[in-house]
C-alpha cells in the first residue's frame, strides 16, 4: 500500500501494471499480518488514478457491489482516512 509519502516504487512509470499489482501484493502483505490465517476477503473496491500522456488525470473506480453498499464503504474509508488526520478537514 501507498505509504504518506506516496512515493513510487523505481520503474513503477514505466509499468502501469506492475505498479498496481504491487500495491495489492502489499496489500495483501498487511492483510496477512494483521489477521493470519483467520480471514476471508470479502467486497473490493478499488480506485486508481489514471494519468494521460497528455497531462489528464482521471479515476477510475471499481464497486463490484450494490451502489449503497459501495457507499457505504467509501464514508467509512474517509472516516478513518480522516481519524489518521485529526478529524474532518475545513474545505
Amino acid at each position: 500500500m501507498a505509504d504518506a509519502g506516496d512515493q513510487e516504487e523505481p520503474g513503477a512509470e514505466g509499468n502501469p501494471r506492475a505498479r498496481l499489482m504491487q500495491e495489492v501484493a502489499e496489500q495483501m502483505d498487511a492483510i496477512e499480518t494483521e489477521f493470519g490465517d483467520a480471514y476471508k476477503i470479502g467486497r473490493v473496491i478499488t480506485i486508481v488514478e489514471v494519468i494521460k500522456p497528455d497531462g489528464d488525470v482521471e479515476l477510475r473506480l471499481r464497486a463490484g457491489q450494490f451502489p449503497w453498499v459501495a457507499l457505504g464503504m467509501l464514508r467509512f474509508a474517509q472516516m478513518v482516512v480522516e481519524s489518521q488526520i485529526g478529524g474532518p478537514q475545513p474545505e
